[in-house]
C-alpha cells in the first residue's frame, strides 16, 4: 500500500483521499455584496446608546454648505478661496464618526440571518450619505489650493483638480478619527501624492509620445474651404467680365492680364518681363497697361454687384 502511493505521487496523480487541487479562486468575501461596506471601527459604536448620541433628536446639528465649482474648472474663485473648510476640528470628528457608525449599523443589518428589514437598510444607507456629502463638501475646497500650489510638468490644471478630487473621496472612506489628525492633513498628503503620481505618467507617457496633442494646432478646414470657394468665384468673375469684355478692354490690355494671371489656368503667370518681349513692350509699360486694366476690371464688377 505505502508502495502504492509512492508510485502514485512519482507519477504525478492524486493519492486516494487526497483533495482535488484547483486553480485559486477569489476569495467569497470579493463577490459578497457586504464586502464594500467597509467602516472604520470606533470603540464608542459598541457602547449603549450609540445610535441616539449619534442621530438622536439631541444630536448636534451641521451644517455644510455645497462646494461647486463653474463648469469649467480654472482658477478657484476669491470666494472659494476663502471657505477652505467650514468644519471645526469637534464637528469634522462627529461627522466622521456618525458616517462610520451608518455603515457599522448598515453591515450588521445586511449581514444578519433572515431578511433585513427594508426601512432600516435604506435609513441608514440615506444617513451615511448625508454625513458623507457634508465631509465631501466641506474638504474639496483643498484641491484646487493644492493644485494651484504644485505644479505637475505636462499635467493641466482640471486635470489635476479631478484628479485630486478622487484623492479625497477615498481618503473619506480610511480616515480614523482615533488617531487625533485633522482630515486636511490627511487628504493633502494623499493630494500630493495623487498629484506624484499624475507626474510621472505624464513623464512616462512623454517618452512614448514626445509631441502631446495640442487643440490649437488643428486646423479648422471650413474656413480653408470657405476661402477657396470664395477664390474660385472671384476667378469666375473675372473671367466672365474679360470674356464679355464689360470693362472695356483693348486687345492689348486683355492678352495682358491673361499672361499676368493664369485665373485657374494649369499654368504659370509669365514676369512683366517676358509679357514685354512678347508683345514688343517694355517692363515699364507692361506694368503701366496691368494696372489700368486692373483697375477697369475692378470698376466693372463693382457696377455689376452693386447692379
Amino acid at each position: 500500500m505505502v508502495a502504492s502511493r509512492t508510485g502514485n505521487r512519482r507519477r504525478g496523480r492524486r493519492p486516494r483521499g487526497a483533495a482535488k487541487t484547483t486553480a485559486r479562486k477569489a476569495p467569497k468575501a470579493a463577490t459578497d455584496p457586504t464586502s464594500e461596506l467597509r467602516y472604520v471601527h470606533h470603540r464608542s459604536f459598541t457602547l449603549p446608546g450609540a445610535g441616539e448620541r449619534f442621530f438622536g433628536d439631541e444630536r448636534e446639528a451641521i451644517d455644510v454648505s455645497t462646494y461647486s465649482l463653474p463648469p469649467e474648472v480654472g482658477e478657484p474663485p476669491a470666494a472659494q478661496k476663502s471657505r477652505r473648510s467650514s468644519l471645526s476640528r469637534d464637528e469634522e470628528r462627529m461627522l466622521f464618526l456618525r458616517y462610520n457608525y451608518a455603515k457599522y449599523r448598515l453591515k450588521k443589518l445586511l449581514e444578519a440571518r433572515g431578511r433585513p428589514d427594508d426601512e432600516q437598510v435604506e435609513l441608514w444607507r440615506r444617513r451615511a450619505r448625508a454625513a458623507r456629502d457634508k465631509i465631501v463638501h466641506a474638504n474639496l475646497a483643498l484641491v484646487p489650493a493644492m493644485a494651484k500650489r504644485r505644479s505637475v510638468e505636462g499635467v493641466e490644471f482640471p486635470d489635476k483638480v479631478s484628479e485630486g478630487y478622487m484623492a479625497v473621496l477615498r481618503c473619506v472612506e480610511h480616515f480614523d478619527v482615533s488617531r487625533g489628525f485633522k482630515f486636511s492633513t490627511y487628504a493633502c498628503r494623499a493630494i500630493l501624492a495623487c498629484f506624484h503620481r499624475m507626474g510621472t505618467k505624464a513623464q512616462t507617457y512623454r517618452k512614448h509620445a514626445p509631441v502631446q496633442y495640442d487643440p490649437a494646432l488643428e486646423r479648422d478646414d471650413y474656413t480653408d474651404r470657405r476661402h477657396e470657394r470664395q477664390r474660385n468665384d472671384a476667378i469666375d468673375s473675372v473671367r466672365d467680365a474679360i470674356r464679355a469684355n464689360t470693362a472695356r478692354l483693348s486687345d492689348v490690355e486683355r492678352e495682358v492680364i491673361r499672361q499676368r494671371f493664369p485665373l485657374g489656368e494649369p499654368r504659370r503667370a509669365n514676369a512683366l518681363w517676358e509679357t514685354g518681349r512678347g508683345l514688343g513692350l517694355s517692363t515699364e509699360r507692361v506694368r503701366q497697361i496691368e494696372r489700368a486694366s486692373l483697375d477697369k476690371l475692378r470698376r466693372a464688377l463693382e457696377e455689376f454687384m452693386a447692379a
